[in-house]
């Protein structure tokens, strides 16, 4: 185990606010895209598939329900739909028609690009608005926040 400065106790109150912060920052950070974003900005589901199969086009089903932490039928849910919204292509396996491969199409990457930069200038701007001391603490636990998110999907079936 790690060693941390944090007491026990310590360790518990920041579990407990991150838990309550982290997934509010979501939201208000989607609400914000949500509202300057020109079409119907997706669904967080189909957005966090659509990010999936632009970074490993080709997976199938059954591999992005695995990396996004959920059930296969939710996640052919969504495939059904982004696929009928034409954002995303559903390829026959050669070898193996009962399988799909997943590929994000050129609308989906439009839309992609375009949410990631909303958010992007959306956090920079809240970023500004903070002091130096608060930029520099976010700063340095943005390697910690993305260690425990790791750890956290790696271990989604454990402990």
């Amino acid at each position: 185990m790690p060693d941390s400065s944090l007491s026990g106790q310590d360790v518990d109150r920041v579990a407990s606010v991150l838990a309550a912060c982290l997934p509010t920052l979501n939201r208000a950070l989607d609400r914000r895209v949500g509202q300057d974003f020109a079409p119907p900005k997706p669904p967080e589901g189909q957005l966090a598939l659509l990010r999936f199969v632009s970074q490993q086009e080709g997976a199938t089903v059954r591999e992005a329900a695995d990396a996004l932490l959920m059930r296969p039928n939710n996640v052919s849910t969504l495939v059904s739909q982004l696929t009928e919204q034409g954002l995303l292509e559903r390829r026959q396996d050669p070898a193996d028609k009962r399988i799909a491969h997943l590929y994000p199409t050129p609308r989906a990457r439009r839309e992609l690009a375009e949410v990631r930069r909303l958010q992007g200038a959306h956090l920079a701007r809240a970023l500004r608005s903070l002091t130096d001391g608060e930029r520099d603490a976010l700063g340095s636990a943005v390697g910690a926040l993305t260690a425990l998110t790791h750890h956290l999907h790696a271990g989604s079936g454990t402990e």
